[in-house]
């Protein structure tokens, strides 16, 4: 406490500081007042609002994974601590799992606690699952388990009991906390509920160690204590944390060293009789898995600089948290500290009004470059130094705001008298041409052009306004139709003042019935009167829309000449109008328009039907199931194809309805075929899209779906593409295993041709993986796509998934697919997608055959 104060006593003299830094800048005699002004009012509001911002962004989280980021780099800095000679681990290795088989007997694991036991231990931590008995040897083992001094484990999220017969209170669970990032940063204790209250395996042992020492355990609401020593536990915006999930009694879990952390020996040692007695005598034993293979690892701090092994075994993980909790109880270490939120809010705001201080006051590029390094390595410098004394502050969020206050008064200096109007504060036709220059420039880098639209708005008669009502009372004026219509613009639009009554906005990536929609929102702006002088006065404006076209080269200059006629135009028709252009543009938006109306219509109309491809299974020949795939029959138009219409589906949200009806009629199909063919044992896949798969709803549409078709959920397979899933990864996985609740199969599409991380794709809870028809299709050709195919379709098998190879056309494909065991088969080799009578009657045709 003492040290907190002496800092923020520091922080009060660097605030004060700064505001006498600041009185001085203002009362500046060679300083014009507006340039004060504006230089003051940048010190002030970049530093509050950027102080705001990242108090808003850290509220909702957004720099947790900075600051978690950062501890773990102070972690590894952290010098190594010795090995705590308190414990031992005894390690089920590799080689112990083929020397002695998993799962082990109980009569080796009995043998070893019974060896263990011979060496007088005074606690044994047992981290291995033994709910279910593996003879031989389950009465010896009953009898080890009965030792008063041995500790068991249980897994309350995985709801795995403990070893039958042993005491409740030699039974501690080894749940681990989790951040986002799949880091384990807390040590979960202690979880007190109205039933009964859970201890953490590591707190188990630490008491069964501590109790001949007199150290006893209780708790309350507000920390747990080991003796006399308190545990406070984490709060949700604890250090750099900012929203995590700290229910129970956690605390930040201090890493003694990322090595050794004690003496170590395998179960080979112990059951040979190579085993020091000194190693074990009076001592914890912890006897845990370290094989890989058996996935009892987690991610650390550690795993960013490893090299063989970025994961640390969960036995290794226990005997961090049982020194640390031993060091706590005798005093040697105290549990991490954190500053109250007013705290880190100083903080933060205080780097803010510095970082822009340093922008104002430092003109020579070389002192304030030097400044600003020197306050980012003093921010780091005392997030370390701290963190040394056991307390955690955020250093990512103050450096964050630090820089960007920077940022943003260096913009304010270097940019605002040269780029802005000096009366409304817009950009000025100068900085406005060369804004649109630079994005057009960038427009043109891409392979197909993004559009970029142009308005010229004229204010109808405002120059008759301006002579009746005198300049003052006209910028006024002005000043208000600014206002309105700023709040009609989207953030991309850029609003510029380009003479006295005329003013210009540019839209990146906008089509041009967004763009002739803003023209009505900034002519309705002006409907409402304005009060000049307590005087009513009515406005209106003529407004040109210019819109650049794909292969067509534009300039700024030309767009402004083509908004600027088009504007000419529109007042040729009288006031308030708006004229576009582009004629050609405006074709292609009404054929857009139809195109949607139809979609609408044809869902309405029920105008689409499925065809399905038959899935053959490669070791029997048979058909195995069916892809679902849509089709649309316009009644005008004819056949349009999907790739015309389903993107205009997904951008319009009529895919919603749309695969509705796509996936209750493929089960109800399927049903169907069940019926018809009983011993058919026939799966259904539908293809879902990005906007479904963000449905509120969609778990209960498709348990309804499911229950109206009568059909089993298993039946129904979903296919899924890489990038639906790889943006918000953890909200991904938790709707697929919402989706698995449900009994459906799940399936990745397309699978090498996204960007699927391997460490992620681990983590999804799959059944299949359709090999990309480019790379099946390649085989033959190309040794290349033949090995990708290959590792695609081994890879899916360690993950425990069957594959589906997409676009096979011919026998070799089919060959060469069957040799790396892929299960199933797709493509014009078999048939092509079909209607539903014509898929049945091949269903009837193999059941002939067979």
């Amino acid at each position: 406490m003492t040290r907190f104060l002496l800092w923020t006593t520091a922080f009060s003299k660097l605030l004060r500081s700064g505001l006498g830094q600041i009185r001085q800048f203002r009362d500046h005699p060679l300083l014009a007042p507006h340039i004060v002004r504006v230089a003051v009012c940048s010190v002030l509001m970049s530093g509050t609002v950027v102080a705001g911002c990242c108090v808003g962004i850290q509220t909702l989280g957004g720099l947790e994974t900075l600051e978690l980021f950062v501890l773990d780099r102070f972690v590894r800095l952290h010098p190594d601590a010795p090995p705590d000679p308190r414990l031992l681990v005894v390690t089920l290795t590799e080689e112990d799992l083929h020397r002695y088989r998993w799962p082990l007997s109980d009569q080796i694991l009995a043998q070893a606690l019974e060896q263990l036991q011979s060496y007088r231990p005074r606690v044994i931590g047992l981290d291995l699952y033994r709910d279910l008995a593996n003879p031989p040897g389950e009465s010896a083992l009953a009898t080890q388990l009965q030792a008063k001094n041995l500790i068991a484990i249980t897994e309350i999220i995985g709801d795995i009991p403990p070893p039958p017969g042993v005491a409740e209170e030699r039974v501690g669970f080894n749940d681990f906390t989790l951040d986002p990032d799949g880091v384990l940063r807390r040590n979960l204790l202690f979880v007190a509920s109205p039933d009964r209250d859970y201890s953490s395996f590591a707190l188990r042992v630490s008491l069964a160690y501590l109790q001949p020492e007199g150290v006893h355990f209780r708790y309350t609401p507000q920390a747990l204590f080991l003796g006399a020593q308190p545990i406070v536990p984490l709060e949700p915006t604890s250090g750099g944390y900012q929203i995590a999930d700290t229910r129970g009694y956690q605390t930040l879990l201090k890493y003694r060293t990322g090595s050794a952390i004690a003496q170590t020996v395998t179960l080979t040692d112990v059951l040979e009789g190579r085993v020091n007695a000194a190693w074990v005598r009076d001592k914890i034993v912890l006897l845990g898995t370290v094989a890989p293979s058996l996935k009892d690892q987690v991610y650390t701090p550690y795993s960013a600089s490893l090299k063989d092994t970025f994961q640390m075994p969960g036995v290794i993980i226990h005997a961090q948290m049982v020194s640390q909790l031993l060091d706590i109880a005798s005093g040697q270490q105290r549990e991490f500290q954190f500053w109250p939120r007013w705290g880190e809010l100083l903080w933060v705001w205080s780097l803010t009004i510095v970082g822009g201080l340093l922008v104002w006051k430092l003109r020579h590029p070389l002192t304030f470059g030097s400044a600003g390094v020197a306050c980012l390595l003093v921010i780091g410098g005392l997030g370390w130094g701290l963190f040394g004394h056991q307390i955690w502050i955020p250093v990512a969020e103050p450096m964050l705001g630090f820089v960007v206050a920077v940022g943003l008064a260096m913009a304010h200096r270097l940019f605002y008298t040269t780029t802005r109007d000096p009366l409304t504060g817009l950009l000025n036709g100068g900085a406005w041409v060369r804004h649109l220059s630079r994005s057009l420039a960038r427009s043109s880098r891409h392979k197909t052009p993004l559009t970029l639209g142009v308005l010229f708005l004229h204010l109808d008669r405002f120059q008759l306004i301006s002579k009746s009502l005198g300049e003052p009372s006209s910028d006024i004026l002005l000043l208000q139709v600014v206002t309105r219509w700023r709040a009609k613009l989207p953030r991309s639009a850029r609003l510029a003042r380009v003479s006295r009554d005329e003013f210009v906005i540019s839209l990146p990536h906008r089509q041009q019935e967004t763009l002739t929609a803003l023209a009505e929102r900034l002519q309705e702006a002006l409907a409402d009167p304005f009060l000049i002088n307590q005087q009513p006065l009515v406005l209106t404006s003529s407004i040109g829309i210019a819109v650049t076209q794909a292969h067509h080269l534009h300039t700024p200059e030309n767009l402004l000449r083509d908004a600027h006629t088009a504007m000419y135009r529109a007042k040729g028709i009288g006031s308030a109008h708006y004229e576009v252009f582009a004629a050609g543009m405006l074709a292609e938006a009404v054929d857009r328009f139809t195109l949607e109306n139809d979609l609408r219509q044809g869902i309405a109309a029920q105008q689409f039907v499925l065809y399905y491809q038959p899935i053959i299974s490669l070791s029997s020949g048979k058909i195995a199931g069916f892809e679902a795939l849509v089709r649309w029959q316009h009644p005008g138009r004819g056949f349009i194809p999907p790739l015309k219409f389903i993107p205009l589906a997904e951008e319009t949200g009529l895919i919603i309805p749309l695969g509705k009806w796509i996936c209750q009629t493929a089960c109800s199909q399927v049903y169907r075929w069940q019926q018809q063919f009983p011993d058919h044992h026939l799966a259904i896949s539908v293809n879902f899209s990005g906007r479904q798969f963000e449905q509120p709803d969609l778990i209960e549409q498709l348990a309804q779906t499911i229950r109206d078709a009568e059909i089993e959920a298993f039946t129904l397979k979903l296919e899924i593409t890489e990038s639906m899933v790889m943006g918000d990864v953890e909200a991904a996985i938790d709707l697929m295993l919402r989706l698995k609740s449900c009994g459906c199969k799940l399936s990745m599409d397309d699978f090498g041709t996204g960007y699927s991380s391997l460490s992620q794709l681990r983590r999804f809870p799959i059944d299949t993986l359709k090999v990309d028809k480019s790379f099946v299709q390649k085989m033959g050709q190309s040794p290349e796509d033949y090995e990708i195919v290959r590792m695609i379709i081994n890879l899916g098998h360690t993950l425990g998934m069957d594959l589906i190879a997409e676009g096979v056309e011919t026998q070799a494909d089919v060959d060469a697919l069957r040799s790396m065991n892929c299960e199933f088969g797709q493509g014009y080799f078999w048939a092509k997608p079909l209607p539903a009578a014509e898929a049945t009657a091949l269903l009837r045709q193999q059941s002939l055959l067979a």
